[in-house]
């Protein structure tokens, strides 16, 4: 940590290099401890992207820092697996003490803590399972609430009929919790705020009960992965309420930032969520993996993931409770440790100063993008995230990202806005400062300039700027010799409105694997891996799949 930044923040390396480096069978006798150090250095430091550089500012922040360490440590150290109570006393009940905690910092209403003797919170590895348990548990009580309406109908009868929600700026792995629990998804338009409203959500539910449709679940998001906007959750609480549905927020990364009271109107109606997660692993100084989620009512969350009667195991007058029911796995590593250790270490006003100085730099950065006549912000800075981009076609923009990541000091990643494709600059070292923030503007704009000096890119912004009011963008019309390095990703479809209801399956799908290339292709950082995971459309799609209407939920909407 103390020479990181003497590193390249990303490496350059190409797809399978490590297998030259290492043997092809393990050894048959034991090595030396300070021979497998060195060969630390020679063959995995070259592979590591270093998300903890002060130069990374892709996707979100990986928490980490030296309490949390310490405190993981002293979890593996122990190395007890706290399926229950009896397992390890300690592991329950310091997990459910410190979601209490956490749940009173962030302003939760008193129903989802385990003191209120209703609901409460445990510990999960990810953001994703989160939302998939949330999203089993939802199937399962509408499956269970039908049946009692109507015993003579099976639930398997119903589940084809359920239809979960989330807004187009949602994660993808809401889209990939709808797959693995066998529903449909309607993912929803935002308004210009890039946020999911109550009225749009009301219309697609009314929509789809006409249909004879079952709407069960609704995915909102605080803190998108694209732009970090907030979907309108005071709306959207209030539809959920009326139709009976089960509603839970992400607040994966924006979530710690509730800890600073100026931020906690973010909330509002909170009352009337079913379930919130968070990932401290991600802005709250906690190594990875640190998830946590909250439940209003135990019962609608342990009952359907188990069918054992004893689940809640009362111990002493605190009515500690198991929580080896909340989620998937039955081992639960000992992660409230780390959690504990990092609270008491920076206190609640040490925690808020960190997430308040990350903010203040964004907004830094973001002056320096407005005070550049060539660049504009895409999105509203909340919080420790800035989306920019160059004026002009949506090439340009992508040919800076390219030749910023080959540079190899800083490391960014992008997103679709829209139609815009635009450039994701994330606040993410522990100790960032001001110096960091001048360092990264000033190699942007060198970058930048090398850019817009060349001969194709001048004509290609000049023909931009003249068909500015043209509806069509123009901006592929590049040449030839700049084309193959444009190419890092596919072609954006014209078509793609983000609604389902008012466009064909093929583009719902070809945007998805579109995001998918941006957080893990090779090309995004390495030009000698231009050849590698390398496709078209029809790899990401069959042709029943591209000729489906969405709404017509006669089969799958996913095809196996």
């Amino acid at each position: 940590m103390e020479n990181i930044h003497n590193r390249r923040v990303i490496p350059e390396v190409e797809p399978g290099y490590l297998k030259q480096l290492l043997p092809d069978t393990a050894p048959e006798m034991s090595e030396c401890f300070d021979d497998i150090m060195k060969d630390v250095e020679r063959t995995i430091m070259p592979g590591i992207t270093h998300w903890q550089h002060p130069h990374f500012h892709a996707y979100f922040p990986s928490g980490n820092s030296y309490p949390s360490i310490l405190g993981d440590m002293l979890s593996d150290a122990i190395g007890c697996i706290g399926f229950s109570w009896a397992s390890s006393p300690a592991c329950t009940e310091l997990e459910a003490i410190t979601m209490d905690w956490l749940g009173k910092m962030m302003g939760l209403p008193n129903i989802f803590l385990h003191g209120s003797g209703e609901g409460g919170g445990v510990i999960q590895g990810s953001a994703s399972e989160c939302i998939l348990v949330t999203l089993l548990a939802a199937r399962h009580h509408a499956l269970q609430e039908r049946e009692s309406m109507s015993p003579l109908i099976r639930n398997d009868s119903n589940l084809p009929k359920l239809v979960a929600y989330c807004s187009k700026l949602s994660h993808s792995c809401v889209e990939k919790a709808g797959m693995l629990g066998f529903v449909h998804l309607r993912q929803l338009d935002v308004d210009d705020n890039l946020s999911l409203r109550g009225n749009v959500l009301e219309a697609a539910t009314q929509e789809d009960k006409k249909l004879g449709f079952i709407p069960f679940y609704v995915c909102a998001t605080l803190g998108t992965t694209a732009c970090c906007s907030f979907d309108n959750i005071a709306e959207l609480g209030e539809v959920c309420v009326r139709e009976n549905i089960w509603l839970h927020v992400d607040a994966a990364y924006a979530g710690n930032a509730l800890i600073c009271p100026e931020f906690q109107h973010l909330i509002k109606g909170a009352e009337n969520l079913t379930s919130f997660s968070c990932n401290p692993n991600k802005w709250m100084l906690v190594n990875f993996d640190c998830s946590l989620l909250w439940v209003r009512d135990r019962l609608m969350l342990t009952s359907s993931m188990t069918v054992d009667p004893l689940y809640l195991q009362h111990k002493h007058e605190d009515q500690t409770i198991d929580l080896r029911h909340w989620g998937i796995p039955l081992s639960r590593r000992f992660r409230a440790l780390k959690l504990w250790f990092v609270i008491r270490s920076y206190g609640v006003t040490g925690l808020q100063a960190y997430i308040r100085k990350h903010i203040k730099l964004a907004k830094l950065f973001e002056t320096y993008v407005k005070n550049d006549a060539r660049f504009e912000v895409s999105a509203p800075v909340n919080m420790g995230l800035v989306c920019f981009r160059l004026k002009g076609p949506n090439s340009l923009t992508k040919k800076l990202n390219r030749l910023i990541n080959e540079a190899g000091q800083l490391h960014m990643v992008p997103a679709l806005i829209n139609k815009n494709y635009v450039i994701r600059f994330a606040l993410c070292a522990e100790n960032a400062n001001e110096n960091d923030i001048e360092f990264a503007w000033k190699a942007i704009s060198a970058i930048a300039s090398t850019l817009l000096a060349r001969p194709s890119v001048e004509k290609s912004v000049s023909e931009y700027r003249a068909s500015e009011s043209d509806e069509e963008e123009r901006s592929e019309e590049t040449s030839e010799e700049d084309e193959e390095g444009d190419n890092a990703f596919m072609e954006f479809d014209n078509d793609i409105i983000f609604d389902e209801s008012s466009t064909r399956m093929r583009s719902v799908m070809f945007r998805r694997s579109t995001f998918q290339r941006m957080i893990s292709d090779p090309k995004c950082y390495d030009p000698k891996a231009r050849g590698f995971s390398r496709g078209g459309r029809r790899r990401y799609m069959s042709e029943s799949c591209s000729k489906r209407n969405p709404l017509s939920f006669d089969e799958p909407i996913f095809n196996f």
